[in-house]
């Protein structure tokens, strides 16, 4: 018992004079590094940049006389080295615009840099031969518009944006003449008050302008559909419609009224069998649809003197 008592209080002083010793301010560390590869700390050299030789822009080698169309066959970005023009964009506080090198706004926009006037020219050449001549039935434009009556306007835009499509190119304006669609005048005097305002007395023209769609392609399907529901709407003859009595006409129908018969009676002959007799219609119809004018008045009062045989005015 007494030997185990002494046993503990030995390892108990080493252990204190461990701790005591390992306390104290010595510059030997507790734990060694091993080093398996001795190296010396020497500075790593620089690395020297190497210096190439760049050559100097195309567009001071250009000739003038080259072959542009070979130098920019196609629509791309601009290039700055392959433009020979002292191109500018952009705006400077104090100073000039900024140059076309280094220039992101000249990237931006689409050019046109392609589309040259010899350019333009060679490939209508190439096109040429593909081509047929122009009819000689469409030879002036009173010819073409009676062989295509219909007209339809779009605009196509370019610009700088984010997207290529501009909502204004969605819109289509198509025109036709009322006289070119096969008419009677109940179906004519229906479609003109179906359409409104959409129809111009004084050019005769029928417009419609379609914007709804997001395509000018859907744009000028919906207004091919309008004019044909228009078209085959005014065609249509409800029942109501043939009650109508003078009372209820919306214009002046020179047949159904009493001018009519009091010209048939004089002369004994329908109207369309007497001489100036239609010019005579025409001029009463006239006088009563648009009013009292000295237009009218001149044509009503030319054509009552034909009518009786009168030379000169009384």
């Amino acid at each position: 018992m007494a030997l185990n008592l002494m046993k503990n209080s030995i390892k108990m002083n080493t252990f204190s004079k461990l701790q005591v010793r390992s306390s104290s301010g010595s510059s030997e560390p507790q734990f060694r590094v091993l080093n398996l590869k001795v190296t010396k700390s020497k500075p790593a050299p620089r690395r020297q940049p190497k210096k190439f030789d760049t050559a100097p822009p195309r567009a001071h080698q250009m000739p003038t006389d080259q072959n542009w169309g070979n130098v920019w066959p196609g629509p791309r970005s601009f290039h700055p080295a392959t433009v020979p023009l002292p191109v500018r964009q952009g705006y400077g506080e104090k100073q000039a615009p900024p140059s076309k090198y280094a220039n992101a706004e000249l990237m931006k926009i689409p050019n046109f840099l392609h589309l040259t006037p010899p350019v333009i020219k060679r490939q209508c050449d190439a096109l040429r031969k593909f081509c047929t001549p122009w009819p000689k039935e469409l030879s002036t434009d009173e010819n073409c518009e009676k062989h295509f009556p219909l007209e339809t306007t779009t605009s196509s835009y370019c610009y700088s944006s984010p997207s290529i499509r501009n909502s204004l190119a969605r819109i289509v304006t198509l025109r036709i003449k009322l006289s070119h669609l096969p008419l009677d005048q109940h179906a004519k005097d229906k479609f003109r008050r179906l359409v409104g305002d959409r129809y111009d007395e004084n050019t005769d023209y029928v417009t419609i302008v379609a914007d709804r769609c997001p395509t000018s392609k859907q744009n000028f399907d919906y207004c091919m559909y309008l004019l044909t529901a228009v078209f085959h709407e005014s065609w249509n003859v409800e029942p109501w419609e043939s009650k109508k009595t003078l009372e209820d006409m919306e214009y002046y129908d020179w047949t159904k009224n009493q001018s009519c018969k009091s010209l048939e009676s004089m002369f004994e002959v329908p109207f369309d069998k007497i001489e100036h007799g239609k010019e005579f219609s025409e001029a009463v119809s006239n006088l009563m649809n648009n009013g009292e004018n000295l237009q009218t008045l001149k044509t009503y009062g030319d054509t009552v003197r034909k009518l009786l045989g009168l030379s000169k005015e009384i």
